[in-house]
């Protein structure tokens, strides 16, 4: 068996060792999906970082790059860092104040119970294609590594990614994601070293950079459709429940925002490193079958066996991480808001059986959408797309304004996730989450005065 190979073994192990361990330290929701409440900015911070730079920052950004220039990587990694920072500027401390433990938690104290229903059922859709995305990139690792096809490869992935949340939840995910996190920046850095390197020095890497790779508008690309590529990250991504449960699962308000701001830099300054490797990538010839193989492939090409062992299985490591944290936010709002009653007091071994129960089943589909898909960028971008600008809208309004209420808001909700899909399936209009945004504002503001003559 390929030495590779043996170490993907072996990374997958251990990360199972630490979900095991962490489930033993699993007490009951509150340990399950908000880590106890009690995470410092540092590891928070660091936490939603990796969280974030998953798949797509790896895999999908880099090759995008590769193929377009800065252009391809507008949405990462600065859209996603500039989300980020407007996540903790405006919301992460507000969102800790409430007390909740998930994001239709908020939706139910300000707008009722309908609307926190109809809000996890629009929330569930982008962490399914989330977890589809990583799934899908997971495979594609053990796909490349191992003597397995991609399909059989996403399947294995998924199989380990639903065992993993299963046991340690966002408590074992918290703990293991500054270690993965190291593992990766690492083999990014040693890979973008050893390709310098081979360039013959940082000044000669820079002269290799063509002025149209820095263009950060794409051919024939209207103004519309540029907003439409900007908004996605920044505003599609602003208010997740991945993101919302780390800040969540802080010890205070400072706290939470303090470690989105923390989480911000990190992904600006790091995500630089694959930006790099798109740019210079583009000059090193590399026999690809898949384009996403690009970076796996280009490490596996400059650097030594050993340190090219450890960069996959970090990879490997971080892609763990990232499905981690989607399937444990599909678990927590289906269990704790969708289907169960969040109000109840059923008993804190049952509702965290019935949000494992549903992370089994959400991992179950993402695979079926990972093995259909056509790529790890197109599945994130999609997930970022669908349905978002609802929640959006209404968290600016449940958490700044006294305006709305449970019409307005739940009717938001149904607006944004059909007009986001209808736009761009049925009449392929080239900002189908710019038109769903402002759909979603509107219908807000004119049902608003309803729920006012109701209340």
């Amino acid at each position: 068996m390929p030495l590779t190979t043996i170490a993907i073994l072996g990374f997958v192990l251990i990360q199972l060792g630490i979900g095991y361990w962490a489930s033993r330290r699993v007490a009951d929701e509150d340990d399950y999906l908000v880590a106890g409440r009690r995470l410092g900015p540092w590891v928070a911070g660091f936490s939603l970082f990796v969280t974030w730079f998953g798949a797509e920052s790896i895999l999908g950004s880099s090759a995008a790059i590769r193929d377009g220039g800065l252009a391809g990587g507008r949405a990462d990694p600065f859209g996603y860092a500039l989300s980020l920072l407007l996540f903790g500027v405006f919301f992460a401390a507000r969102l800790w104040r409430t007390g909740s433990m998930t994001l239709a938690d908020v939706y139910r104290s300000r707008f009722g119970r309908t609307a926190e229903r109809v809000a996890a059922f629009v929330l569930i859709p982008p962490s399914v294609l989330w977890s589809a995305a990583q799934i899908r990139a997971l495979g594609q690792i053990l796909s490349f590594q191992t003597p397995l096809g991609l399909e059989a490869a996403i399947v294995l992935s998924a199989v380990i990614a639903v065992l993993y949340t299963y046991l340690g939840g966002l408590l074992g995910d918290v703990w293991t994601d500054v270690l993965q996190g190291l593992l990766v920046i690492v083999g990014l850095c040693a890979t973008l070293l050893a390709l310098v390197d081979h360039f013959g020095g940082w000044g000669e890497s820079f002269a290799r950079i063509e002025p149209a790779q820095l263009r950060l508008v794409a051919e024939d690309e209207s103004v519309l459709a540029r907003i439409n590529i900007w908004f996605v990250p920044v505003i599609g991504a602003l208010i997740a429940q991945e993101s919302v449960s780390r800040a969540l699962g802080c010890r205070d308000a400072p706290t939470a925002k303090r470690a989105a701001l923390l989480a911000s830099g990190f992904y600006l300054a790091l995500g630089a490193v694959p930006v790099m490797l798109g740019l210079l990538g583009a000059h090193y010839p590399l026999p690809l079958v898949h384009g996403e193989d690009f970076l796996p492939e280009l490490a596996r090409h400059t650097l030594a066996p050993f340190v090219y062992v450890l960069f996959v299985g970090a990879i490997v490591s971080v892609i763990l991480s990232t499905i981690d944290s989607s399937l444990l936010a599909i678990g927590a709002l289906a269990a704790h808001n969708l289907f169960g009653d969040s109000t109840a007091s059923t008993g804190d071994h049952r509702r965290l059986r019935s949000a494992r129960l549903f992370v089994i089943v959400s991992g179950f589909l993402a695979c079926l959408i990972a093995l259909s898909a056509e790529s790890i960028y197109a599945l994130v971008l999609e997930a970022d797309s669908l349905g978002t600008a609802g929640i959006a809208v209404i968290t600016i309004a449940a958490l700044f304004t006294r305006v709305g209420g449970p019409i307005s808001a739940s009717a938001t909700l149904v607006v944004a996730l059909a007009s986001s899909a209808i736009a761009k399936y049925v009449f392929e209009y080239e900002a189908p989450f710019v038109f769903s945004l402002g759909l979603s504002i509107l219908v807000f503001l004119v049902l608003a005065p309803l729920d006012a003559r109701e209340a």
